[in-house]
C-alpha cells in the first residue's frame, strides 16, 4: 500500500481517482467471493490461458513440423525438433496439469498422489499424439476433398479456420478423457475465440470431419458425430431442454446433444436440438429446425419442414 499511496501521491491534484478507495472495496469483494471457499487468503492458481495456447502451438508444431514448426528445419534435423519441442512442450504442460489437480483437490498443497496423477496423464496423452496426427490428416484430406476452392492439402492445414478449431478439439478431447476437463475446455474456449468455432471438448467426432467456413458452428457436450461428416457455417448440435433437479438445479452430464452418424451432409444455418439421430447418408438443408430422429438417406428441406 506504501507504493501505492507514493503513486498517488505524485499525481497531479486534478487527476487524482481515489484509487485507493476503489483498491479497498475490490478487497471486499474478493473477500466475499471466497466466502465459501476452503482456501480464502489463498485461493489456487488456475491453468494459464497464455500457457495453454503456447502449448497447443507447440504440440501443432510437433505434429506437422514442416507447415507449423520452424522454416529453417532440414530433412536431418526433423526428429531433433520434433523431440526437443515435444519434451518443452509436454513439460510446460504437465505445469498445468498440477494446477488443475491441485484446483479440483481441495488441498492446500499440492500432493505427491496430485504429481504422480499428472505425471501419468501426460505420459498417456503424449502416447496418443501419433493417433491425433492420424485423425487430423483425415480431417484435412477430408477438407481438401470437399471443397473445389482448397487448392492444395497445405493451404488447408493453414488457412482454413475449421482445421484450427477441429486441432484444438481433437487435442482437447483426449484431455478430456484424460480427466483434466478444465484445460480441455480453456483449450476448446481459445480455438472459439480465434474461429468463432465452439466444440465442447466432451463431443465425440470420428474420423474425416469437414467444417466448411464454419463461424458460428456450435457443437455441443455430448454430440456424438460419425466419420466423414461435413458441417457448413452457422449449423448448431444443441440441447432442446435443460431438466432440472428436485431443487431446481440444472441437471449436468445427461445426454442431451444429437447423434450424427455416419456420412451426414448439414447445410448452413440448421439447427438441431435435442437427444435426436440424424440417420447414415442423411442431407439436412439450410435453415432447417429440427427436433426430432430421421431416418438413414434422408433429404430434409425447409419446404418440408413448414408442410
Amino acid at each position: 500500500m506504501a507504493i501505492l499511496e507514493e503513486i498517488i501521491r505524485s499525481l497531479p491534484k486534478e487527476a487524482h481517482l481515489e484509487i485507493d478507495t476503489i483498491v479497498a472495496e475490490l478487497r471486499a469483494l474478493r473477500v466475499a467471493s471466497l466466502e465459501h471457499r476452503q482456501r480464502r487468503d489463498r485461493p489456487p492458481k488456475l491453468p494459464s490461458r497464455k500457457a495453454l495456447a503456447g502449448i497447443v502451438d507447440g504440440l501443432s508444431a510437433a505434429l506437422f513440423p514442416n507447415r507449423l514448426g520452424s522454416p529453417e528445419l532440414t530433412d536431418d534435423g526433423i526428429d531433433y525438433y520434433v523431440g526437443h519441442t515435444l519434451d518443452v512442450t509436454l513439460r510446460e504442460l504437465l505445469v498445468q496439469v498440477r494446477r488443475e489437480l491441485h484446483f479440483t483437490s481441495g488441498m492446500e498443497i499440492v500432493s505427491d498422489a496430485d504429481h504422480e496423477q499428472a505425471t501419468a496423464i501426460i505420459r498417456a496423452f503424449a502416447k496418443r499424439l501419433p493417433d491425433i496426427r492420424n485423425m487430423l490428416d483425415s480431417d484435412i484430406c477430408a477438407a481438401y476433398e470437399g471443397d473445389p476452392a482448397a487448392r492444395s492439402i497445405d493451404e488447408v492445414l493453414v488457412c482454413y479456420p475449421g482445421i484450427i478449431a477441429i486441432t484444438h478439439y481433437r487435442l482437447a478431447h483426449e484431455l478430456y478423457d484424460l480427466g483434466i476437463p478444465l484445460i480441455a475446455r480453456m483449450i476448446s474456449e481459445i480455438a472459439h475465440s480465434a474461429t468463432g468455432i465452439d466444440i465442447h471438448p466432451g463431443a465425440q467426432i470420428g474420423s474425416s470431419f469437414f467444417i466448411d467456413h464454419g463461424t458460428g458452428v456450435v457443437i455441443g457436450e455430448t454430440a456424438i458425430i460419425g466419420k466423414n461428416v461435413r458441417l457448413y457455417q452457422a449449423v448448431t448440435l444443441g440441447a432442446k431442454r435443460f431438466p432440472v433437479d428436485e431443487h431446481g438445479a440444472l441437471v449436468k452430464g445427461n445426454a442431451r446433444h444429437p447423434i450424427v452418424e455416419n456420412d451426414v451432409v448439414i447445410y448452413a444455418g440448421a439447427t438441431i436440438l435435442g437427444r435426436i439421430t440424424i440417420g447414415r447418408g442423411s442431407t439436412i438443408g439450410g435453415s432447417v429446425w429440427l427436433t426430432h430422429s430421421v431416418p438413414p438417406g434422408s433429404s430434409i428441406s425447409q419446404a418440408q419442414m413448414r408442410t
